[in-house]
């Protein structure tokens, strides 16, 4: 039995990748309200815009490809098999990812009244629990010691002041070093 072209996973990559796109665009224009550092070579807006180009880029191919490939699809093709869902709300790797938008979201918004490592170690541990990591030491020490990390290397390499919230004396500790 052959399967429509429009469920395929070659055409639900086709979807995902306008979607994409899409969102692609959305977070680029967000980018414009990062304010400017004076006098920096690297913007708070570069690192930003770097990912999303890359995004940007494998993206494109995803189009390109399923593009090629819906124009050229024979039936033994792997992506002319039937996709498991084009429901999202039955597919539990869809929900996941919604789920970690909406944890995205809740970042975002606690983002500078709690501080940058608070926020990203409650994200990091969560998405860790959501992919399956469950040692409870090493969820803990990598959501930690990372997000630690990366504020040190941007706080003191690149010279980029991250809200610290409730850490504010950490903050106040590596001056003084």
């Amino acid at each position: 039995m052959e399967v429509k072209k429009t469920q395929t996973k070659a055409f639900s990559n086709l979807i995902a990748s306008f979607v994409l796109i899409a969102f692609e665009i959305w977070a680029w224009l967000q980018t414009n309200a990062i304010k400017t550092a004076k006098n920096a070579a690297v913007q708070p807006s570069t690192f930003p815009r770097i990912m999303i180009i890359g995004m940007a880029v494998f993206t494109v191919i995803l189009l390109i490809q399923s593009l090629i490939k819906l124009g050229s699809m024979k039936p033994d093709d792997p992506l002319a098999e039937k996709a498991e869902t084009l429901n999202i709300f039955k597919d539990r790797g869809v929900l996941a990812a919604l789920g970690v938008i909406a944890l995205c979201a809740l970042y975002v918004y606690f983002f500078k009244s709690l501080g940058y490592v608070v926020v990203s170690f409650f994200l990091c541990g969560i998405i860790m629990w959501i992919i399956g990591l469950r040692n409870p030491v090493k969820l803990i020490l990598i959501s930690l010691l990372v997000p630690l990390g990366m504020w040190l290397i941007f706080y003191k390499m690149l010279q980029v002041n991250i809200p610290m919230g409730w850490l504010q004396f950490l903050k106040d500790l590596v001056d003084k070093i």
